[in-house]
């Protein structure tokens, strides 16, 4: 259904807006996501808004006229507002032209098919949206299976994690469960665990990883506890030749990451070689 609304004091609205919460977004099972491209993103990945928040009276590309199109078709909701009310309803002042209202997908640990993807990461009491969402980002670039979040991690659904995701929390799987769920079903199969630590030698080129590859990054300031630590298959670092003795936890994500990834992309190209 096509609607439009007008006034700041519209009950669906304030109800929208409420999604910036976590209380509200976990009550209501929705979050929201901002942006064409993410949006875009979304669709194609399979998603599509339960409800489009689009500001009227501008030109619209022609994904947005898609867009559209296929929430209508699915029976969603397309509601036209102005800029000021957008504003509003995002919390910014630049808001983006169009808002979308999800469905959360959270998926359970025993859903996790560890055999689908070689590369799985795996961060521990994560505070910082920003990173969490840079963290499935890099997991959508590498191809990993999806991101496991241990402890009391931020939530992955808040408009911030969402936006630096980029897209990516509609690709990847996102787990939330304690460490004393996680380690045994990760002893219960395949796979290997390996931490980023600054209590080692061992650098993180000179190990050698195997799939199914989880790699686990610690909190942001406190890195992993040390019996966390001590359940690693294998702890590496990487080098700093600087004054900062450790990179951010989403970087240091992306490094570990792309390197585990480069490892397998090696044994394949070398498998393929002695074939022909």
């Amino acid at each position: 259904m096509r609607r439009e609304i007008t006034g700041f004091s519209n009950p669906l609205l304030k109800e929208v807006r409420g999604l910036r919460e976590k209380k509200h977004r976990k009550r209501a099972g929705l979050f929201l996501a901002e942006g064409l491209r993410i949006m875009t993103e979304a669709r194609d990945a399979g998603f599509l808004p339960e409800m489009l928040f689009r500001v009227k009276d501008r030109d619209v590309h022609a994904l947005e006229i898609s867009l559209e199109t296929e929430v209508l078709a699915a029976g969603g909701d397309v509601v036209e507002t102005s800029a000021e009310i957008m504003a509003k309803l995002s919390g910014k002042d630049n808001a983006q032209a169009l808002v979308g209202v999800y469905k959360d997908h959270p998926t359970m640990l025993s859903e996790i098919d560890r055999k689908k993807s070689p590369i799985w990461l795996v961060a521990q009491a994560m505070r910082d949206p920003g990173n969490l969402g840079t963290m499935l980002r890099t997991g959508d670039a590498v191809g990993a299976g999806g991101l496991i979040l241990i402890d009391d991690c931020t939530d992955p659904f808040s408009v911030e994690a969402v936006r630096a995701s980029m897209g990516a929390i509609f690709t990847q799987k996102v787990v939330q469960c304690r460490w004393d769920e996680f380690l045994p079903w990760l002893r219960a199969g395949e796979g290997k665990l390996v931490g980023t630590s600054l209590q080692t030698d061992l650098d993180y080129q000179a190990a050698t990883y195997a799939a199914p590859c989880f790699i686990l990054t610690g909190n942001e300031a406190q890195g992993l506890p040390e019996s966390y630590e001590a359940q690693c298959d294998i702890r590496v670092k990487m080098p700093m030749r600087g004054k900062a003795d450790s990179l951010n936890a989403a970087v240091a994500t992306a490094v570990m990451a792309y390197e585990v990834l480069n490892q397998f992309r090696a044994a394949q190209s070398n498998l393929s070689g002695r074939s022909t």
